[in-house]
């Protein structure tokens, strides 16, 4: 979402503003005088609460799911799900951390909207600390350069992602079956480096970007649903149905890996930068706590169990993506070409919201005679850029590591309960309440250092190759 549509001072956003659609005031205006009263009354043309519902679960689903299976190896099967729901968890008090803290500056400022950007310069302004009040406006910038790595590295790992899977289908091409059941050794066919497919992909993804109509791309979002969930219904019933038994895998996975751990499930569970912009655009955003709760609970649920059945299908050889363990036969070739047809769609989606950042602030210090050529450029840049970054690290697994550790997990764990502490402070905190926010912010930021660390030092590490082990079972 624009970042400048949403602080014009004319721009009329009725889902938590005290006018209605119609432009008459709602009985009740006056609700905004305490934070106990205060309402969203929505909008009419809003999104139902089912819709709300769907754009919650979908926002938090892509490549860091078929990583989970991974995850769960790099902590141990007991000790992977344990985790995965402890992280879900947190992930989604801080979600409600967030839309609390929302709630509390749109009664105070009487404001319709505030994004995450403008919660902690508010916050930062609202703590007792002078130097942070003098420079709460770096809370704004600081949020906004999280948002640009965190959406330029699922761009990134987008890149990866379908480099891995294209080649595969291309190499196993000539061995490709009918036969779903068997999982021999499959000889692969010398095919070219996975740089060059990351290359490949790229004037694709410029031509896809160029697409800056929401209503427009939203007919490819819905292919890509389609298309995704087609293929990880296939995917389930293909681990539910083949479960070895699971006495030789390790209960808890050694420490040096649990980091890995770290970083790959906070990049899956990293949503929080959809939940303030979904519940601007509900009819009834009252019901949006519900609603969080139910659809969090639903995508936790399904991380634990793809990440826990994952592992025990396919054990040690677990590869990056659990796409890249799927037999060679045609029916599941075509779920890894499906999945990232999925991806690539969703590239547009995930880069609108740095490009939504950036762009406009460059485009406006030129004349209008040049505004469309300098849009397609910085544009172009941005999708080179991702495209450099992964023909530079392009393991998967490492990526979506770094990626969680370095900016998702700033996002989704220390920031927001650092937030209410400035916020309410100066109300009277708990010690409690205190004490938890800053074991959140601490372990957050103990899972940044750690696993930021070794993912750059398995990147630095020489892979050791599983493709023969994952394809001889």
């Amino acid at each position: 979402m624009s970042t400048r549509r949403l602080r014009s001072e004319d721009y009329n956003d009725y889902s938590s503003t005290e006018a209605t659609p119609d432009g008459s005031p709602p009985e009740g205006i006056n609700s905004f005088a305490s934070p106990s009263s205060y309402q969203r009354f929505g909008e009419s043309n809003g999104t139902t609460w089912f819709q709300t519902l769907i754009h919650l679960v979908k926002g938090n689903i892509g490549t860091g799911l078929l990583g989970l299976p991974l995850a769960v190896k790099n902590a141990g099967i007991v000790l992977g799900p344990l985790s995965l729901l402890v992280m879900g968890i947190a992930a989604v008090h801080c979600m409600g951390i967030l839309v609390k803290c929302a709630h509390h500056f749109c009664n105070k400022y009487q404001r319709p909207f505030v994004d995450y950007g403008d919660a902690v310069m508010y916050g930062l302004e609202a703590s007792p600390s002078a130097w942070l009040r003098t420079h709460a406006i770096w809370g704004r910038y600081v949020v906004g350069f999280f948002l640009i790595l965190t959406q330029l590295g699922f761009c990134c790992v987008y890149f990866v992602f379908l480099a891995d899977n294209l080649k595969q289908v291309i190499s196993a091409a000539n061995g490709t079956t009918n036969d779903c059941h068997s999982n021999k050794t499959t000889v692969l066919t010398p095919t070219m480096d996975s740089r060059l497919f990351i290359l490949s992909l790229l004037p694709f993804l410029v031509l896809l970007v160029y697409i800056q109509n929401l209503k427009f791309l939203s007919i490819f979002s819905m292919l890509a649903n389609l298309a995704m969930l087609s293929s990880l219904l296939m995917i389930n019933w293909y681990i539910i149905t083949g479960i070895p038994d699971p006495s030789n895998l390790p209960l808890v996975a050694g420490w040096k890996t649990y980091p890995l751990f770290f970083g790959t499930a906070i990049f899956a569970f990293e949503g929080i930068g959809v939940v303030l912009p979904l519940e601007n655009k509900m009819k009834n955003p009252r019901h949006f706590p519900m609603i969080l709760y139910v659809g969090m609970a639903i995508v936790t649920i399904l991380y634990i169990s793809l990440g826990t059945l994952g592992y025990l299908r396919f054990g040690a050889s677990i590869q990056a993506s659990i796409t890249l363990n799927l037999p060679d036969c045609w029916l599941y070739q075509s779920v890894k070409l499906l999945y990232s047809i999925g991806i690539f769609f969703t590239y547009a989606l995930q880069f609108y919201v740095p490009a939504e950042i950036i762009v406009p602030g460059a485009v406006s210090q030129v004349s209008e005679r040049w505004a469309l050529w300098v849009n397609l450029l910085l544009r172009t840049c941005l999708v080179c850029v991702t495209c450099l970054l992964a023909i530079l690290i392009p393991r998967l697994d490492i990526v979506i590591s770094l990626v969680g550790s370095v900016s998702s997990s700033a996002l989704a764990l220390i920031i927001p309960p650092l937030l209410e502490i400035t916020t309410y402070y100066s109300d009277g905190l708990h010690p409690v309440t205190i004490a938890k926010d800053i074991l959140i912010s601490v372990l957050g930021f103990a899972g940044f250092v750690v696993g930021t660390y070794e993912s750059l030092w398995a990147l630095a590490t020489p892979p050791i190759s599983n493709t023969t082990s994952a394809l001889v079972q």
